[in-house]
């Protein structure tokens, strides 16, 4: 039953995704450069997704327990750490540069584009990367 409700959730993701045009890479460069022929529209899209964010997370904070499986899976950490900030900046870098973040990435690869698999590839790169380097100094340290 998990599953099927997983399932469904990013059905729906992926459809706002597509239907609010974030799925599209030009839509995305041209809200993200000002300097240009700026289009503000998915500045409403992303107000509308922190609203039903905010709504959800007190939701949730009133629940005793979760309704389809046995515990809720919320972020503990709460400190803003260099990772964090690091991570933020190379996302930010990422997402203006290509105008695909990883939710649209996956959309993308849905369409067969060239440019999705190779951002896709690129992004399990860099999280193998990223892995690989956590190990390491993991390792070193004593």
């Amino acid at each position: 039953m998990n599953n099927l409700f997983s399932f469904l959730a990013g059905l729906v993701f992926g459809l706002g995704l597509l239907i609010s045009g974030m799925a599209n890479p030009q839509k995305v460069l041209g809200f993200l450069d000002i300097t240009r022929q700026w289009d503000p529209s998915l500045a409403l899209v992303m107000g509308g997704a922190l609203v039903v964010g905010v709504m959800g997370f007190r939701v949730v904070g009133r629940m005793s327990k979760p309704l389809c499986v046995a515990s809720f899976s919320l972020p503990l950490k709460k400190a803003v750490d260099k990772p964090l900030v690091v991570g933020s900046l190379l996302f930010g870098i990422g997402w203006g540069m290509a105008g695909i973040c990883p939710g649209p990435a996956l959309v993308l690869l849905s369409y067969g584009t060239v440019k999705g698999w190779v951002f896709f590839a690129s992004m399990l790169a860099g999280m193998g990367l990223y892995e690989w380097f956590v190990a390491r100094k993991r390792a070193t340290v004593p």
